[in-house]
């Protein structure tokens, strides 16, 4: 207070005699006095931003609120009651759910009062614990699209391991992790030991500031927890994409081997084929003909509907590994403009710019469930079942959900298309071989019985 007094002692007019020129000159100072005061600690934001702008910026931080507080608790319910989109990856995508949800209902509607009010009026307490929960959701969303990404790509390529990596103790791991890492990484900064959490006068925002020392964590928090984990996700993309293009071009090949055999040669040139090997035990032995023709078709039916069964788990998860890759796009683009805008014009030159770049990063929130709607549709029905209030079995990520899953795949994994497999090149399983049926004499079925 003293050095506010002291500051506006310095504007009053004094003539060359030390004394006040006069009365009248001294009201516009005490205006000046008065502005100061209120402005001391965190000035209106009106003088840069227009109040349509903000009050802009406003509705839209509302809406996405709304929004991201909704979709992100559907998801996590759909998710939780339907069996059909529980998997590993369902995991992470509960942890990300769970990031975003906080992120809509803790700091979203201190923004929007920041808009409404043309600043922040809620005091340095506040503007610490809501920029140390701003940047803890957003580490924790990166870094559960990060182990989505890692999570795709070793079932993609290197199957072998995957079962042994994906048990549910160290899933729960890592999602742990991702929260501790996150916020345990801001720890030094909200105790000021190196950097701090406060408002930014010149941003209009609270975010990281220098401590005394001029001490920042901004620049190893941008390299650490976002340059990083985006080159780990775009490396393991591109291998998942070249394990694709050599899968696709392999069942390629193989189809055009298929398909120069003659048809009336292809069941004995296939030494997996069992309608072969029935046909064969039929004319060594007339009096089982039947009862081997009929295995030989049972045999031909399962091996078929296992095949059915394959593809459709492939299609299911190389449609979420595509949206896993349309989620990571989309929180890139969501965080490039506030990034861009405050690099390029630090001192507010173009307040449109800001309002713009703080919409998109508030926009990420709300992002995720619409693209779980447009890409999958599991997770429509997943979400219709929880809108409509079908029934569903509520399981947990336990041995009776993941890790029964997890056994249904690999028990589909290894055999597709007569040998050539699907995304493993490494995979290599022999064809399934057709047994010779053992007949007990009395349930012989023969001409001759009859």
């Amino acid at each position: 207070m003293d050095e506010l007094v002291n500051r506006t002692l310095q504007r009053l007019p004094y003539d060359e005699d030390g004394r006040w020129s006069n009365a009248t000159s001294v009201l516009p100072t005490l205006g000046t006095f008065a502005e100061v005061r209120d402005d001391s600690d965190f000035p209106d934001e009106t003088s840069r931003f227009s109040r349509p702008l903000l009050t802009f910026a406003a509705v839209t931080t509302i809406t996405i609120m709304v929004t991201g507080i909704f979709g992100n608790l559907l998801t996590i319910v759909a998710l939780l009651r339907c069996p059909k989109v529980r998997n590993v990856a369902a995991a992470f995508i509960i942890s990300l759910c769970i990031a975003d949800c906080l992120f809509c209902i803790i700091v979203l509607p201190f923004n929007a009062m920041r808009f409404i009010q043309g600043t922040w009026m809620h005091g340095e307490t506040l503007c610490t614990l809501i920029t140390f929960m701003q940047y803890g959701s957003v580490g924790v969303s990166l870094l559960c699209i990060t182990m989505i990404s890692i999570n795709r790509y070793i079932m993609i390529a290197h199957y072998s391991i995957y079962p042994k990596v994906y048990k549910t103790s160290w899933i729960m791991v890592m999602i742990i992790a991702c929260w501790l890492f996150s916020y345990g990484f801001q720890l030094p900064t909200l105790f000021g030991v190196w950097g701090k959490f406060g408002y930014n006068h010149q941003l209009g925002t609270c975010s990281i500031l220098p401590d005394d020392e001029g001490r920042s964590s901004k620049t190893a928090m941008f390299i650490i927890a976002f340059i990083i984990p985006c080159i780990i996700i775009v490396i393991c993309y591109s291998r998942i994409f070249c394990v694709v293009h050599k899968s696709d071009k392999r069942m390629k090949n193989h189809s055009k081997s298929q398909c120069n055999i003659p048809n009336n040669l292809r069941s004995a040139v296939d030494p997996a084929s069992p309608l072969s090997a029935g046909s064969s035990s039929s004319a060594n032995n007339n009096s089982i003909s039947y009862t081997a023709s009929s295995s030989a078709v049972k045999v031909a039916g399962t091996r078929s509907a296992a095949d059915a069964r394959d593809a459709k788990a492939r299609r299911n998860e190389w449609r979420i590994t595509k949206m896993v890759l349309a989620i990571f796009l989309s929180f890139v683009f969501c965080y490039l403009p506030i990034t861009i805008s405050k690099i390029v014009d630090k001192n507010v030159s173009y307040p449109v710019l800001h309002i713009i770049g703080y919409i998109m990063l508030y926009l990420s929130a709300c992002m995720n469930p619409i693209i779980y709607v447009i890409m999958n549709k599991q997770y429509r029905q997943a979400y219709k079942t929880v809108i409509f209030c079908k029934p569903s079995r509520l399981l947990g990520f336990g041995g009776s959900s993941v890790g029964e899953m997890e056994r249904h795949r690999v028990q589909l994994q290894p055999q597709s298309y007569h040998g050539v497999p699907s995304f493993n090149s490494r995979t290599r399983v022999a064809p399934i071989q057709p047994t010779t049926p053992r007949f007990a004499a009395p349930t012989t079925f023969s001409r001759h019985s009859r």
